[in-house]
């Protein structure tokens, strides 16, 4: 693989990351959602995959094929699992934060997000340290989105495009993470997430949704 190529796939898929993030700023729709994690997943794949095709680094290519099976496939499967297939047009309750208002803050954060990181990126330049701050950008827009939604799926949601984030970040800024660190943290947030589905499940059986904000009404 040539540099510039090397290059432009780590660009591609850091871009797609921001891409797909903005994306779940913009849905509503929680199926919408849980699909736009899947491809999250699968950019967040190709990171380390590309990095040990291009180092010849073969526990990398472990931790890549590790990565798009769990966050491209199992957790967005059972994420959305968690919103229930009986409902096929189901959506969020309005956000603390309107549409267009969450948008422009998305952008912003993704500026803010290109300074921070650029001394980082000016003291050791390399196609790997480029893409961090698209990475950092994830970081930001995840935690506005935990921040604002009112849905636990949604929030959810956040939480793993949070970790999306984080783990492209150590990909980028250390060539990739040991491969039981990797699936240490993969086998937190999929039992983060089972137990996620399982108490949003029992709060729609209970209380017919699971709104926050209605269920801190019932509470009042």
């Amino acid at each position: 693989m040539t540099a510039n190529g090397y290059a432009s796939l780590l660009d591609f898929a850091a871009g797609a990351l921001v891409l797909v993030a903005v994306f779940v700023v913009w849905r509503r729709d929680l199926h919408a959602i849980t699909r736009l994690l899947g491809a999250q997943g699968g950019a967040l794949a190709v990171i380390p995959i590309v990095e040990g095709i291009q180092h010849r680094d073969l526990p990398l290519l472990v931790v890549g094929g590790i990565v798009l099976g769990l966050r491209a496939g199992v957790l967005p499967w059972l994420l959305g699992r968690a919103v229930g297939a009986e409902r096929d047009e189901y959506r969020e309750a309005t956000p603390l934060v309107n549409t267009a208002a969450s948008l422009l803050i998305a952008a912003v954060l993704t500026v803010v997000a290109f300074a921070v990181t650029r001394p980082l990126v000016n003291l050791r330049p390399g196609p790997e340290t480029a893409a961090v701050p698209a990475a950092f950008a994830v970081i930001l827009i995840a935690l506005f989105v935990m921040a604002t939604r009112r849905h636990a799926i949604s929030q959810a949601a956040g939480f793993l495009m949070l970790d999306n984030g984080i783990a492209a970040t150590a990909f980028l800024l250390t060539a990739g993470v040991p491969l039981i660190v990797e699936l240490g943290v993969s086998l937190d947030v999929f039992f983060a997430v089972m137990v996620i589905g399982i108490l949003t499940g029992r709060l729609r059986r209970a209380f017919g949704g699971a709104d926050l904000d209605q269920l801190r009404e019932l509470h009042e």
